[in-house]
This record gives structure tokens, sequence and C-alpha cells, in this order.
């Protein structure tokens, strides 16, 4: 796997340790994996491990966090 990284250079992108939420799909078809560094949450596609990842450093994956908590996705 391939992580182009080039706007966030200092962060640990070496993701080994890749883990799916116990509650996802039985099926495995729609899942997303999320492995975790020192400084940096990578997402992947379960279905495509060698395929993108999105990278967050942990000030970023927090306020992600925080939003989904808070209900700013939710569909009106």
């Amino acid at each position: 796997m391939h992580v182009q990284n080039s706007h966030k250079p200092h962060l640990n992108c070496d993701f080994t340790n890749w883990a799916k939420s116990p509650i996802s799909h039985p099926n495995g078809q729609e899942c997303v994996e999320i492995a975790v560094t020192d400084n940096a949450i990578g997402i992947r596609d379960s279905r495509k491990p060698d395929g993108a990842v999105l990278v967050f450093d942990h000030a970023e994956w927090n306020a992600f966090v925080a939003a989904v908590e808070s209900g700013f996705f939710r569909r009106q």
C-alpha cells in the first residue's frame, strides 16, 4: 500500500494494525477499517486494502468525531 502524504509530511503513516468495527455489516460489503499511529489516523475501504487511504491528524479526527456525535451530519 502506498500512502501519498504530500500535504502532511510530518505524519507517521506507517499503518500496520487495521481494525474494523465488531458491529459492521455481517456480509462485509459496507465497512471501513481504521488504523492509528502516534500522530495520524488512516481510514480505508475494507474491500480494497491496497486502495486509497484517507489520512487525518488527531485534531482533525477528534473534530470529525465530535461533529458526528453532535448530529452535524444528520439528514434533515
